[in-house]
């Protein structure tokens, strides 16, 4: 899917990620910012956006419906050497950041991350390192809202949010319960 939205001012930039309300709010933001966008659901989909016209930027999901978005990467080093590309995860860890670097990402940032944090890690200087954050979020708090995130996708089943995070599933009934303020009780026991 590819769409112009106004002048071309900061370039072109490929924005992969199958969660769709998430791919379409940071289109607009990007477009407003001058940048022509182009969106992709799936690898596939983003391999396709590659191979027809390699963007100068990429902004891509880590896990995407139909694989890993570390191989859109891979694809962009190769059709175009001088990209710019960052990996936008909630399932941060050391491995795949290290993997996503060794493929050429430039950065790898943290879900929720707002547009203006993608464009500013976009558009550093090359070997700029970027500044920490004034408000940097504490490990439990990533922890939570990972563990947030996941339960969400999962739609609310929690027997299927706590096979995907490793955990037990009364386990993660009372962190939602006591962390996250979520009764989880009945939801659990319809989805089981």
């Amino acid at each position: 899917m590819l769409n112009n939205i106004g002048a071309t001012v900061a370039g072109h930039v490929l924005i992969a990620d199958d969660d769709e309300p998430f791919l379409l709010r940071l289109e607009r933001a990007l477009a407003r910012r001058g940048f022509r966008t182009a969106i992709a659901a799936s690898v596939a989909e983003g391999l396709a956006q590659v191979a027809q016209d390699p963007p100068k930027y990429a902004v891509v999901d880590l896990r995407l419906g139909d694989g890993s978005g570390l191989d859109i990467i891979e694809a962009l080093r190769q059709a175009r050497p001088d990209a710019r590309a960052i990996v936008l995860t909630g399932y941060g860890n050391t491995p795949t950041a290290v993997a996503a670097v060794k493929l050429g990402a430039i950065d790898y940032l943290a879900k929720p991350e707002g547009a203006d944090e993608i464009v500013a890690a976009l558009l550093a200087p090359e070997g700029c390192l970027p500044a920490p954050p004034d408000d940097p979020i504490t490990p439990d708090a990533a922890r939570l809202s990972h563990i947030e995130h996941v339960f969400n996708q999962c739609e609310g089943n929690v027997s299927q949010a706590a096979r995907m995070l490793n955990m037990h599933r009364r386990t993660l009934q009372r962190i939602l319960k006591r962390d996250l303020g979520r009764d989880t009780e009945d939801a659990a026991n319809l989805s089981d």
